[in-house]
């Protein structure tokens, strides 16, 4: 096995149609987290972001993205923001892990949302976990007749609350590729606003975020689409989520709505409006990320399971952030697959989140463009 390793900001056009013909041929492989545009995407604002192609015969036949930074230290192509890794390759390509991780001058490599498929690294995974998925072609009439037949209370509701809001702010309208950029900005305010409510990191408080999502919003591929889906009611936005598409996957990413219209239900809602109008347009399946949420579990078909790890060769620097990650994420994994444990810990990071909200007011988010200068290039987190 032949691999060399290249900059994602001069991949080719040969390589980048064989990333792609890759992704058909394995219907494993085919999210949008995958394709060749996403990792171009984080290359443009991260630093240390690579890809390993790996041939046979002279032929390209994996592509394996990665960041990596001065102490040899690897994560999978946007850690903590992608819903979907792997190294995608043709059907029946081998590879040995320790000999990848070498050259790709890697002491460690991290992941957390890795394709099953994946055996090579098998011997690393350290916990596997559902991860949700909508099979927009279930039953006769596809998934909303599906969904009607399995919750039927469900459905009724949802819709009842959909007419309702018609009533009392305006007509109802569904929009599935929203190009308009302001709206874009407030879903990104609506959901830094959301972060900060529950406790949670603040992803847009990043400009690289910030800065890749504008990106992503412009990219219209067969391979890859930022999608922006809203509900209106009259001219009124009230429900947002933009998020990836390849031709047949459809992965939901970053849902959020305004709060004044929450006892409408209108996350819920959006959901339901995005999986019908992506069965129109050709996806197969909608993949809603790993995480436990009562509406995933109302809307899924299926689950897929994902693994977390960290692949090492003997370096004592592997070993060192080893020792100091896992104890972080078993922390987290524990306290998310124990109820008992979850509900005290939501209460707690609202209580923050409330704390800091009152203390100071929700950063503005600023068009971004496509810099690649020193204040879009920092360190992201999980």
């Amino acid at each position: 096995m032949d691999i060399t390793i290249h900059r994602l900001d001069g991949l080719s056009d040969p390589l980048r149609a064989a990333w792609h013909r890759a992704m058909d041929e394995s219907p494993e492989y085919a999210n949008p987290f995958l394709a060749p545009e996403f990792a171009e995407g984080v290359g443009r604002f991260r630093g240390g972001a690579r890809v390993a192609v790996l041939r046979e015969g002279g032929r390209p036949v994996g592509f394996f993205p990665y960041e990596r930074n001065s102490f040899g230290i690897g994560r999978a192509i946007g850690l903590g923001l992608s819903d979907c890794q792997a190294l995608v390759h043709r059907p029946g390509v081998v590879w040995d892990t320790e000999e990848l991780l070498k050259a790709c001058r890697l002491s460690v490599f991290e992941f957390d949302h890795l394709v099953e498929e994946q055996k090579p690294f098998g011997a690393h995974v350290t916990g596997t976990f559902a991860s949700p998925v909508l099979d927009l072609t279930a039953g006769e009439c596809g998934y909303a007749e599906w969904l009607r037949g399995a919750y039927p209370g469900l459905a009724k509701t949802t819709l009842k609350k959909e007419r309702r809001l018609g009533r009392d702010v305006g007509e109802m309208r569904f929009v599935y590729d929203e190009r308009d950029p302001r709206v874009l900005r407030t879903l990104m305010r609506w959901k830094s606003a959301q972060y900060r409510r529950t406790g949670r990191m603040d992803r847009f408080a990043r400009p690289w975020i910030v800065g890749l999502v504008d990106h992503l919003f412009e990219i219209r591929e067969e391979h890859f689409t930022g999608v922006l889906s809203v509900v209106y009611a009259g001219d009124r936005p009230v429900a947002a989520h933009f998020g990836p598409a390849s031709g047949t996957v459809f992965a939901a990413w970053f849902t959020a709505y305004d709060p004044e219209f929450r006892y409408y239900s209108p996350g819920l809602l959006m959901h339901l409006r995005m999986a019908e109008a992506a069965g129109r347009h050709g996806v197969r399946v909608m993949d809603m990320g790993r995480g436990e949420k009562e509406y995933k579990d109302w809307l899924k078909t299926r689950e897929l399971r994902v693994g977390e790890g960290f692949a090492t060769r003997p370096r004592p620097v592997a070993a060192a952030h080893r020792m100091w990650r896992r104890p972080v994420r078993g922390l987290r994994n524990t306290v998310l697959a124990h109820p008992g444990l979850r509900e005290p810990a939501d209460r707690l990071l609202k209580t923050v989140g409330s704390l800091r909200t009152h203390a100071a007011p929700t950063p503005s988010i600023r068009m971004t463009g496509n810099r690649t200068g020193p204040s879009t290039r920092r360190s992201g987190s999980e």
